[in-house]
């Protein structure tokens, strides 16, 4: 029996390109110079997609292009970066990556909160700097004592207040319903939660429903104290107003591990040295990468061996049938 056709669109780990070449006629795209007559060629045949950010948007155009596409595994959590809506008119199944990282994003939010507020890359630039000759590294703010808001509940932002609660501190979250059987105090308007709050931790999915959330509005209320971590999508924040809070001292200061234009980051935050910037690394150690990697290739495996999708997105339920005759 031939194997099927399964188009990469972008490169990934080895854990995914070996699983997939071993079963499938793995097709790289990023290897081809004209890809628009390649995947004139092989549109026709390609029945899977392994895609990442790193590729951009999969939309109808290239959904045009792949005729017979019955599935797209997608690597991470988040999948704006995939037209769920055209997808689901096609009948095209979408899969993520979830709940393999929840831990690795958690953790990385805590590390990053305590080194926006503890000022730990600035300490550790001062001392390599030879500073500390001259002067003992400046008194920063804590943790102790604050009130801290998520903003979005799911899967990793419940993985984070459980981390947050070790550390004493008052916990709340806005979300678009309030949940059963959490604990922490609910706010159904964000500018209400930032008020109540002086740390917002930012952990929602990106995509047109959320983009600029986190508005000068929202930073206003959170006031001169506060402190924004951003470990969600880049769009969710107005980059621009934060920029002008940052400078003017609405807020105190921010955490960022996500920016609107990815890789490239606003020079005006990059020159403001009281901030925290890393480079979308939240769910970026070996062993979590890995298993993302994996549950992309196992995502394929299991649809194309008749038991469906792993961890199909909510837009492109699977009902137990496969999606064409």
């Amino acid at each position: 029996m031939s194997k099927v056709d399964i188009l990469m669109t972008a490169p990934m780990m080895p854990v995914v390109i070996d699983a997939l070449d071993r079963t499938f006629n793995l097709h790289r795209l990023w290897e081809h110079a004209d890809r628009e007559s390649y995947l004139r060629e092989i549109g026709p045949r390609i029945r899977g997609v392994a895609t990442s950010t790193l590729y951009g948007r999969m939309d109808e155009t290239l959904f045009e292009r792949l005729p017979n596409l019955e599935i797209v595994s997608s690597f991470g959590v988040g999948y704006d970066n995939v037209d769920v809506t055209e997808a689901a008119k096609r009948r095209i199944v979408v899969t993520n990556t979830p709940d393999v990282l929840n831990d690795e994003v958690a953790d990385l939010t805590i590390g990053l909160l305590l080194a926006t507020l503890r000022k730990i890359p600035q300490a550790d630039r001062y001392l390599r700097q030879g500073n500390w000759l001259k002067a003992s590294f400046p008194l920063s703010a804590t943790l102790r004592e604050r009130k801290v808001g998520i903003v979005g509940l799911g899967r990793i932002g419940k993985a984070i207040a459980k981390r947050l609660e070790g550390f004493d501190v008052s916990i709340a979250y806005h979300s678009r319903t309030e949940q059963d059987g959490v604990a922490y105090r609910y706010y159904p308007t964000l500018p209400g939660l930032a008020e109540a709050c002086d740390v917002l931790i930012v952990i929602t999915p990106g995509g047109a429903a959320t983009r600029h959330l986190i508005n000068a509005d929202v930073l206003k209320a959170l006031g001169p104290n506060g402190v924004l971590i951003n470990v969600a999508r880049g769009s969710v924040v107005d980059e621009q107003a934060l920029i002008e809070a940052l400078k003017s001292g609405t807020i105190l200061t921010a955490g960022l591990d996500v920016y609107e234009d990815e890789p490239r980051v606003p020079q005006d935050l990059i020159d403001l040295e009281h901030v925290v910037l890393l480079p979308h690394i939240a769910s970026a150690s070996v062993h979590t990468r890995n298993a993302m990697g994996q549950l992309v290739a196992d995502n394929l495996i299991s649809w194309f061996e008749g038991r469906g999708p792993m961890t199909p997105v909510s837009e492109t339920p699977w009902n137990g049938t496969l999606p064409r005759p």
